[in-house]
């Protein structure tokens, strides 16, 4: 069978691979469809994941049907279902397990990243880690994942209706923020410097919009909350200006939450961090109830999915592909490969 596979950094290309065994106990065998290209996948290829090894498998942004099943699995799962899959592990033994935050698991491995993904034709994955809606169409299914991102972030925000929420960043993970808060009725600000993205973060729910190369943040900011400024702060760039610009902007009692690994070492004023007693949290992958929420949101038709997918490809496009991502990436908000 074919699958992609980054070889090294700045090379990814089309490879045979041996089928996967008949699934075991407990596991289905899904045939693949549709797949998204994640930022993590980009920064592999760039060879700057910290996280990766090579050749790797990418892939964990989903929409599947279950080819064969194994022993012991539900009978809710049947053949040729359409499925997504939550690409996490988690070990039951970690602190963060221990405190029901599997997400935040130590020994988390992502399909992807630390194992092979799913950027093939056949993958056998366990029951458990599947999702499914009978409304959704495989392109929805692999949008769902990465939305789940920006959906956990939301509610490490403790987001309310109440909330002046702003998003640093409008690419798939902050559309997904924007989606999420929108969702909890929440005024959300979207912040980035490319039009478009703003004109399309609109459309998935954002309230204003704010250009920060050619708008004032700060003057935008304190009008619109009467001097007191956003009561959630969510980063979903990876700058250090953007990471100091959460706090600096945030008002007194605010929380802060990042998503994106900062890029570079970050200076902070840390006299904020008390004078306004922040809660100030990391935002890392998604729970069941992240998908369960997504899927959804997805449902009720408020999500301008195919404005999000930017272009999509056939697997053997998806190396090129990758390749003219990573030249010009403020052209991209996601790449499907279709298999």
């Amino acid at each position: 069978m074919k699958a992609i596979s980054i070889t090294k950094p700045q090379q990814a290309e089309v490879i045979e691979l041996s089928p996967p065994p008949d699934p075991a106990s407990g596991e289905v065998q899904l045939r693949i469809r549709q797949v998204g290209y994640c930022g993590s996948d980009l920064t592999s290829f760039r060879g700057l994941n910290p996280l990766v090894t090579y050749p790797r498998i990418p892939g964990h942004e989903i929409g599947a049907t279950i080819e064969s099943i194994g022993a012991n699995v539900p009978e809710d799962w049947s053949l040729g279902q359409k499925v997504l899959v939550s690409p996490y592990t988690h070990c039951n033994n970690c602190s963060a397990c221990r405190a029901g935050r599997y997400n935040a698991c130590k020994n988390n491995q992502t399909m992807g990243v630390q194992r092979d993904g799913a950027m093939t034709e056949f993958v056998n994955v366990p029951h458990e880690k599947l999702f499914s809606s009978d409304n959704l169409t495989l392109e929805e299914m692999a949008l769902v994942e990465p939305l789940t991102v920006g959906f956990h972030a939301v509610d490490r925000g403790e987001v309310t209706n109440d909330d002046v929420v702003v998003v640093f960043g409008c690419g798939a993970i902050g559309l997904g923020v924007i989606a999420g808060a929108s969702a909890r009725k929440a005024r959300v600000v979207a912040v980035d410097v490319d039009d478009n993205k703003l004109a399309l973060a609109k459309r998935c729910g954002a309230t204003d919009t704010i250009n920060s190369l050619e708008q004032d943040l700060h003057q935008i900011l304190t009008e619109m909350t009467d001097g007191e400024g956003p009561n959630v702060m969510i980063e979903a760039v990876g700058l250090p200006q953007t990471f100091r610009a959460c706090v600096e902007e945030v008002c007194f009692a605010g929380r802060v939450v990042y998503i994106g690994y900062a890029k570079a070492p970050v200076d902070y004023e840390t006299k904020y961090f008390v004078m306004k007693e922040l809660d100030i949290r990391g935002s890392r992958n998604a729970l069941p109830a992240d998908f369960n929420a997504v899927i959804a949101h997805l449902e009720s038709g408020k999500f301008p999915s195919d404005e999000v997918i930017t272009k999509t490809v056939a697997l053997d496009e998806a190396p090129a592909a990758l390749a003219a991502w990573s030249e010009n990436p403020g052209e991209i908000t996601k790449i499907h490969v279709q298999f």
